[in-house]
């Protein structure tokens, strides 16, 4: 393959192959380019909130699952570039199926999406054969097809509560964020797989306790995924923290909340992109993870060289079979029709 090379911030950006383009500084020169080429073949960037800031930073639109699902079904442009993980981008193409979607990197796949595949969905639901399934949007789209509903955290409840009382409901792929919705709904007949994100699963209750612990006059931001949302809501029932300063979010809660707080410290239990938004939201707090290690490494495949090759070469288009993306359209357009147009994921 022949070798060219692109300079931008004084850096030679080396093109070697689909790997991406090597060196590539994320400086004023590469954002004017990105610009310029979303501009030149009419491409709207959605990022969310886990991306790399400088990801962030050049995106037409940062948001969470359901806001950026919003977004894409309502898109003008032709082309929709999505930064984040392949389940969002396969989103995107269920609600414009006549838009081109492309993904800067196709291998950014999600742990939680991997959980459960469509033959095991139709296997749980022959045992269930009049339940209502619902699906967490951390979902494939074959998935999807065979779902009722889909939810995010910031309307999981509010889905739930929707069904008729008396409907079993199958609640899938993320075994804590089930939980949560069990503990508010109060509903006994729901069935929660086994499933869960590996960096949220990640942040454990120990971790929690001691960071609250060292900084005892913070707020805790929890997102539901989270394997120590339980721990969060036992420190406030046995009055390590103060009950009004736990609070159990979505990505876009967390922004909501950080926008309102009084409080001058944070300790935010999510995937660690969310602190670059939150900081930017409110500058005056001090945003601190309990886990500084709660890194997703799918997330972060995309990379300002990974942008750069997807706008310059057209890489890497989403194609969902169209038979699959209208099945599983009706599930999306329940989700989105659900709950506040704030907060998703």
């Amino acid at each position: 393959m022949a070798i060219t090379t692109t300079r931008f911030g004084g850096n030679s950006a080396v093109f070697d192959g689909p790997t991406g383009y090597a060196g590539v500084d994320a400086g004023p020169e590469w954002a004017e380019e990105i610009l310029r080429l979303a501009e030149a073949k009419n491409a709207t960037i959605l990022a969310h909130n886990y991306q790399l800031p400088a990801i962030q930073d050049i995106a037409h639109h940062v948001g969470d699952s359901l806001a950026l699902s919003r977004i894409a079904a309502e898109a003008q442009e032709e082309t929709i570039v999505f930064c984040g993980v392949h389940f969002m981008a396969e989103t995107a193409k269920i609600l414009s199926p006549s838009k081109t979607v492309l993904i800067p990197d196709a291998r950014a796949g999600c742990s939680l999406a991997d959980s459960i595949d469509a033959a095991q969905l139709r296997e749980w639901k022959a045992e269930h054969p009049d339940a209502v399934v619902v699906s967490y949007v951390n979902t494939t789209a074959e998935v999807k097809g065979l779902t009722d509903i889909c939810c995010t955290s910031s309307n999981a409840v509010e889905v739930v509560q929707s069904i008729d009382p008396d409907r079993e409901v199958l609640f899938l792929p993320d075994q804590f964020l089930g939980a949560h919705v069990r503990r508010q709904t109060g509903r006994t007949n729901m069935h929660i797989w086994a499933g869960e994100c590996h960096v949220h699963a990640g942040i454990n209750g120990d971790e929690l306790t001691a960071r609250a612990k060292a900084y005892p006059d913070a707020e805790l931001y929890v997102h539901p995924e989270c394997g120590c949302a339980t721990s969060a809501l036992y420190l406030a029932g046995e009055g390590f923290v103060p009950e009004n300063k736990v609070k159990i979010l979505s990505t876009g809660g967390m922004l909501d909340a950080a926008r309102a707080t009084g409080a001058t410290q944070v300790l935010v239990a999510t995937e660690v992109g969310m602190l670059h938004q939150l900081r930017r939201a409110a500058p005056q707090v001090d945003f601190r993870a309990v886990n500084d290690r709660a890194s997703c490494p799918y997330m972060k495949m995309i990379t300002p060289a990974a942008l750069l090759r997807c706008l310059t070469e057209g890489a890497d288009e989403v194609h969902v079979d169209a038979d699959v993306a209208a099945r599983a359209r009706t599930s999306v357009e329940r989700m989105i029709a659900i709950g506040s147009p704030g907060g998703g994921e």
